[in-house]
């Protein structure tokens, strides 16, 4: 199997890399900017073509394109696992804000999966594993640009899904909440005890990643329980909208 996973230098990225380059015969494409992380994870996974670039840059996805065909001719999975996070209100940051989120959280993933939509095709069947968030179906205060992305991204998967069904593509979408990582610290969860049950890691949503891709699964919330929260905010919108208002919850999302 090829599988190739963005974000491959840190968190969920080089969780879901280690977790896969254990499989038998998987070898790994990996993506990510800083190269010497990817080298290192490289030597560790016994191998891997590393592919050190910017997924906002123009000619990243063709480039990225060009060198899985090049070097292995088919491509069996794609992780779109890059990603930012986003903090502050709409007031303090704007457009430029929304647009600066979007930009990696989305855009990045609809072109690199269009560059690589007929490799994965011709490798049918196949799959494309992207990592939303639960703030991709709910959201709350101060961090509207990185729902937005993930609210995106959840519809788009969705559509993608049924378009690509009949190629033999399957799209899954996997919902982490709170996971602490480089990016995601997670702090203000940490510090308090009562809230530290809230946490989930890297190698949980790894584990996740590989399992809808395995039984083609459309979605899955790691952990479990966080699919609760949006059938919440659906049963009970004003009732949500006043805890989460009221600072409740007050992490950063995802990772």
């Amino acid at each position: 199997m090829i599988a190739l996973v963005t974000g491959a230098s840190s968190g969920i990225g080089a969780a879901t890399a280690r977790r896969l380059a254990a499989e038998p015969g998987t070898r790994l494409v990996l993506v990510a900017r800083r190269r010497e992380r990817l080298d290192e994870l490289a030597a560790e996974a016994g191998g891997a073509t590393v592919i050190a670039a910017d997924l906002l840059d123009d000619a990243t996805p063709a480039l990225v394109a060009d060198r899985v065909a090049d070097e292995h001719g088919r491509l069996d999975l794609l992780v779109n696992s890059a990603g930012v996070g986003g903090r502050g209100s709409f007031a303090e940051g704007g457009w430029p804000e929304v647009r600066r989120v979007m930009a990696i959280n989305f855009d990045a993933v609809v072109r690199l999966t269009e560059a690589l939509l007929p490799l994965l095709r011709r490798s049918a069947p196949s799959g494309v594993v992207n990592i939303g968030s639960v703030a991709g179906r709910v959201s709350r205060p101060r961090v509207g640009s990185y729902s937005a992305s993930k609210f995106a991204l959840a519809g788009w998967t969705e559509a993608v899904a049924m378009e690509e069904a009949r190629h033999g593509v399957h799209m899954s979408l996997v919902q982490p909440g709170f996971v602490p990582t480089e990016g995601f610290p997670q702090r203000e969860l940490l510090a308090r005890p009562w809230t530290r049950w809230m946490l989930s890691t890297d190698d949980k949503v790894a584990e996740t990643i590989l399992d809808v891709w395995r039984n083609c699964r459309p979605e899955a919330y790691v952990p479990r329980p966080y699919g609760l929260v949006p059938v919440a905010r659906v049963l009970l919108p004003g009732l949500y909208r006043r805890a989460v208002a009221s600072g409740a919850f007050t992490a950063t999302p995802k990772r």
